[in-house]
């Protein structure tokens, strides 16, 4: 690894430390070194604070003039919440910028960097490509597609089943892995289960302790039965909650529903999977960057069959439930051949608790 990557991955380590804080921005790190010394490093701390670059000049002072500039992604051009970063890099007097990634912002698009070229700075641009690529891969997902980045997460026994022949399954993870699971939703735009969830489990789709951010907690109940008694609605008051419906929604239901303080939101889709994706484009028209599918089978295999799962968090138990009605994780028709199956590569295996933890992330051809 040569000096060049080696400060460029610093700064994407910094980088992550802003994940959960400044979406829909992306997350972005930033050193400055002088001489064969850092100097200063900065990162983008949470939504409308301070870009990394302008947190880095900041903390070099006079020391950043002449020095190298190593910054995550394409600095911004244009006058936003805050300045220009290439306006503060010039005047500092950075010498040398190095970039891991061009923004695909519109607004931004390789400006950023023709403007610093033609203020007499030397660029340099695709250092750890990439390793930069995967760390900002959910702001690129909502800047090029326009919908957030799904994360799929549940918990199952060792065979796979999610519940008991009797639809039973509190508790199959184990308390340090619903702790994670709990860290996991505080980071969260937004968490989307099914009525079936909610009818079998009655949950809270809460963080416990709260996390850096607040969900939307967002049912898929096709014709709008969402319980009046449920938990969703008794505290609502303490984060909104979305039932998306289907076409064939009774407008009674849908306005019971609103009248005590539900968002109702009508998919015009009865394909599940195709209504996923309708569901995901109207969350991506929120800005919401980081979503969380929690169940049931049904709703997980309607987004996996969608292709849009990016990222699984499973937890596994040593337990073994068996029976050949009990449920998987993902239902629906599933994939009749496996080369047509999604695809993902594990990014960590590590035990919590009594279980076993598994994080993956979808195959680069497959994504």
């Amino acid at each position: 690894m040569n000096d060049d990557e080696r400060y460029m991955s610093r700064a994407l380590e910094l980088a992550e430390q802003g994940r959960g804080r400044v979406e829909p921005n992306p997350v972005v790190g930033c050193v400055l070194v002088r001489e064969g010394k850092v100097v200063a490093e900065g990162f983008h701390q949470e939504f409308g604070g301070p870009h990394a670059e302008v947190a880095a000049l900041s903390a070099a002072g006079e020391h950043a003039a002449g020095a190298t500039m190593y910054v995550t992604l394409e600095p911004c051009c244009h006058h936003g919440k805050t300045p220009p970063c290439t306006d503060a890099i010039v005047r500092a007097g950075i010498r040398r910028v190095v970039v891991a990634l061009r923004d695909p912002n519109p607004v931004v698009a390789g400006k950023g960097i023709e403007a610093l070229k033609r203020a007499g700075v030397v660029v340099r641009v695709g250092v750890l490509e990439e390793a930069a690529r995967r760390v900002n891969a959910p702001y690129l997902k909502l800047i090029t597609r326009g919908i957030p980045y799904v994360h799929a997460k549940w918990a199952m026994s060792l065979d796979g089943k999610i519940a008991t022949v009797t639809r039973r399954s509190k508790w199959i993870s184990s308390e340090e892995s619903r702790k994670l699971a709990h860290e996991l939703r505080g980071r969260m735009d937004a968490i989307i289960v099914g009525i079936n969830t909610v009818f079998a489990d009655d949950p809270l789709l809460m963080a416990r302790p709260p996390g850096p951010r607040t969900p939307v907690r967002v049912v898929l109940d096709s014709f709008a039965r969402l319980p009046l008694e449920s938990q969703l609605i008794r505290t609502r008051d303490q984060s909104p909650v979305v039932v998306a419906v289907g076409p064939d929604a009774p407008e009674d239901r849908i306005r019971r529903l609103e009248e005590v303080g539900c968002e109702c939101l009508r998919l015009s889709q009865r394909d599940l999977a195709v209504r996923a994706l309708e569901l995901l484009r109207c969350l991506g028209e929120r800005r919401m960057t980081h979503v969380l599918v929690e169940g049931g089978a049904e709703v997980l295999g309607s987004f996996f069959r969608a292709g849009e799962v990016d990222e699984v968090h499973v937890f596994v138990a040593p337990k073994v439930l068996g029976g050949a009605a009990a449920l998987t994780a993902v239902g629906g028709p599933g994939f009749a051949e496996l080369h047509s199956a999604p695809r993902y590569e594990y990014d960590l295996v590590r035990r919590v608790g009594e279980d076993l933890y598994v994080h993956g992330r979808r195959a680069p051809q497959e994504a």
